[in-house]
């Protein structure tokens, strides 16, 4: 914890409320609506993408993307929903009008563009272990893994001095985050995260799934909501992409020790198909590749391990 380094008290729903909380984009509110009723389909999932011209361009890079690998260009929206899926389409649609909406502070270290490459990294690595853990449906897990941190923005520009001082309090990774968040305000990032998305009135699984991400359990996936929680979770002890060591390697390994049977891949094949899936995924929303791959710092984490370090 830091040292001789009082904190003012910061009253959660006193910030949200000073942020003023922006509204999401009416295409991303009709999207949400219609995915309540699983009788939709892509011809009324087309409808509020292709009212908003600037989601529907953004559709259409994202799926003629090399992370889909189609063969020939898609240049109708209806079918780039029928290609990938009305899940993939609003959660990708759900992401592209929250990134839009962050603001961008000044405070000490904290920088937009690695919260969503951290971000991006989580989602997929969520979805991947979902799929491990033999869920139906993997796309929730990566929707809220994407939004796990988007209170941290709102929190940094609220209170940019405290938030400048848990920033460097996090030592590179070795505290988390959200401990040091929890001892000196009583509350988390998580659960700001979860009252943004009730205030969005986003479904409360979902919700649930966001303001839970610390809560790491290992021990009950017997549901499919376990599932998905145990994923989420899982994602959130990745490391940031400019730590420099990753702390929190050893918990990450436990939890595989879970996911894993004999036959299914290693946690470093795990890895490296986030990152392949990153390098293939970050062009589209312009995000630049991470200096250093998961795959390095998993090695490198555990070749200090090795030499007793």
């Amino acid at each position: 914890m830091m040292a001789n380094a009082a904190l003012p008290a910061l009253d959660l729903k006193k910030i949200l409320a000073a942020a003023q909380l922006p509204a999401l984009p009416q295409s991303a509110i009709r999207l949400l609506g219609l995915s309540q009723d699983p009788d939709n389909g892509p011809a009324e999932f087309a409808v509020p993408v292709e009212s908003d011209p600037g989601l529907a361009g953004q559709v259409l890079r994202f799926v003629n993307s090399s992370y889909f690998g189609f063969s020939h260009e898609i240049s109708n929206v209806r079918l780039a929903i029928s290609l990938v899926g009305v899940r993939t389409i609003k959660n990708f649609a759900l992401w592209s009008a929250v990134f839009s909406l962050m603001p961008n502070p000044k405070c000490g270290p904290f920088d937009l563009r690695s919260l969503w490459q951290d971000s991006l990294r989580r989602a997929l690595l969520a979805r991947a272990v979902g799929k491990l853990l033999g869920m139906k449906e993997a796309e929730e897990p990566f929707a809220a893994a994407l939004l796990q941190d988007m209170a941290i923005p709102l929190l940094a520009k609220e209170a940019p001095e405290a938030y400048a001082r848990l920033l460097q309090a996090r030592d590179q990774g070795k505290v988390r985050f959200s401990t040091l968040e929890k001892h000196y305000f009583g509350w988390t990032h998580a659960e700001a995260a979860g009252r943004m998305a009730r205030q969005w009135n986003l479904p409360e699984a979902f919700s649930v799934l966001i303001e839970n991400h610390t809560q790491v359990e290992c021990r009950s996936i017997q549901t499919e909501g376990d599932r998905a929680r145990l994923a989420v979770a899982v994602s959130a002890l990745l490391p940031a992409s400019h730590d420099l060591r990753w702390f929190e390697c050893g918990r990450f390994d436990a939890c595989c020790d879970v996911v894993y049977s004999p036959g299914r891949p290693t946690p470093s094949d795990l890895l490296a198909q986030v990152d392949r899936e990153y390098a293939a995924f970050a062009p589209t929303l312009k995000l630049p590749c991470p200096s250093r791959s998961l795959v390095d710092m998993y090695d490198a984490e555990h070749a200090v391990a090795a030499a007793g370090g």
